[in-house]
């Protein structure tokens, strides 16, 4: 059986709340994002996907960056 608060483990993370509050007032690329973070621009974009399965942001992609 699957662990009931199994569905809020992957937002627990500090960062990934993080994310959609500052990409609430502006688009922001995962370069700008790092920068709020004692992280890389990779672990950013990790981050990145987990609001948007949630449909909590969207992503546009331009080449290889994701505004």
């Amino acid at each position: 059986m699957k662990d009931e608060t199994s569905h809020i483990q992957p937002i627990a993370d500090p960062a990934r709340r993080a994310v959609p509050v500052l990409t609430a007032t502006q688009g922001m690329m995962p370069n700008a994002l790092a920068e709020h973070f004692d992280t890389t621009r990779q672990a950013v974009s990790k981050h990145i996907k987990v609001p948007a399965a949630y449909e909590l942001l969207t992503q546009n992609n331009a080449g290889r960056e994701i505004h």
